[in-house]
């Protein structure tokens, strides 16, 4: 996929994988809004999907399609397992996690701590693809802690590359594993673009993606002067809408304005369809709150859903109800709130 992307000069947009967010109800909606975008799950466990309950933790519906699966772990042996079960099941990709500096992966040795031990990654990498035909790609940093980032992102393009690897992602931040939270992470290392701009131009005939701080479509577009892909995470999720605008503003395709009401239709007759199968209309409407930020009646909207939805036997009907309080049309005659849509106000980060 890679190569021909690489050999037909076509770009790449992807929603990161984000932990607690990007699960399949929240990817169901995302696929929604876009046709094109490549969608990533959360970060999973190696061991969990070798031995844990599998249609919970890697299920998703053929609607999601290019989805891609992000892999946690150190045991080139048992990445390689839980990689072949994921691409049986249809995953279109699966991603090694050398980015997240999660206490849960320090205590683990896996995430971010593999920016320390790039021939380890390199060995995880050729155990996957040896057993597994569909993409197999990395997310990384571009360093960790004191390691210097002109020669860590190096070592580590180089050692996964040579494995096999078919991209590399890359968060463009370093992670200090020691003196800053995961969350701190997320923000307090500055950004560093013009790094990962570097790795591209080394690297001219290899996919190469930028993730970390992107907040728009215009900026993802500024970035992909640069490198073959762009992955944005907290700005897609807290503002979905955005993604609406996706398959214009990144693929170049032409189509009708996006019908938020037949958006509406399909999740309420979805989170149905969850609720029939024993799950909480919370499950569903949680990666909704978002969908009509700076709209008229987007505050009401995101009221109703955050206290009704939570409450016990809440239906679909509740999504429809909040519905009722965006006046889309106003919108439509609102230039600058079209504006805002793609200049979303964004806090907090569960990117890996």
């Amino acid at each position: 996929m890679y190569r021909k992307l690489l050999k037909n000069k076509e770009k790449v947009f992807a929603v990161a994988p984000m932990m607690d967010w990007t699960d399949r109800h929240c990817r169901f909606l995302h696929r929604l809004l876009t046709k094109k975008a490549l969608l990533y799950t959360e970060m999973v466990v190696a061991d969990a999907v070798i031995h844990g309950d599998r249609d919970r933790l890697i299920g998703f519906d053929e609607k999601e399609h290019p989805v891609a699966l992000q892999l946690g772990g150190s045991d080139p042996a048992r990445l390689a397992i839980a990689g072949e079960v994921a691409a049986q099941r249809g995953y279109d990709e699966i991603n090694l996690n050398v980015g997240c500096p999660s206490d849960r992966v320090q205590s683990g040795t896996f995430g971010a701590c593999l920016m320390k031990t790039p021939h380890l990654v390199g060995e995880c990498v050729a155990a996957m693809r040896r057993n597994i035909a569909v993409p197999v790609t990395v997310k990384c940093r571009i360093g960790v802690d004191d390691q210097d980032p002109e020669t860590a992102l190096d070592q580590l393009a180089d050692r996964v590359f040579d494995a096999g690897a078919d991209a590399l992602w890359v968060h463009a931040r370093k992670a200090w594993l020691e003196g800053l939270s995961p969350r701190e992470n997320r923000d307090i290392p500055p950004l560093e673009y013009e790094r990962v701009y570097r790795l591209k131009q080394r690297y001219p005939e290899t996919f190469i993606g930028i993730n970390g701080g992107i907040r728009s479509l215009q900026e993802a577009r500024m970035h992909l002067a640069h490198v073959d892909g762009v992955m944005i995470g907290r700005a897609a999720y807290q503002t979905p809408s955005m993604l609406a605008h996706v398959d214009l503003c990144v693929y170049g395709l032409e189509g009708e304005a996006q019908d938020f009401a037949e958006v509406i239709a399909v999740m309420a007759e979805y989170a149905a369809q969850h609720i029939a199968q024993g799950g909480r209309l919370s499950h569903v409407t949680r990666h909704m709150v978002g969908l009509f930020h700076g709209l008229p009646g987007a505050r009401r909207y995101r009221q109703i859903l955050s206290t009704e939805a939570t409450r016990a036997g809440a239906g679909p009907e509740v999504i429809h109800r909040a519905f009722a309080e965006i006046d889309l049309q106003a919108a439509s005659d609102d230039n600058s709130i079209a504006l805002e849509l793609h200049e979303p106000r964004v806090t907090g980060d569960h990117v890996a």
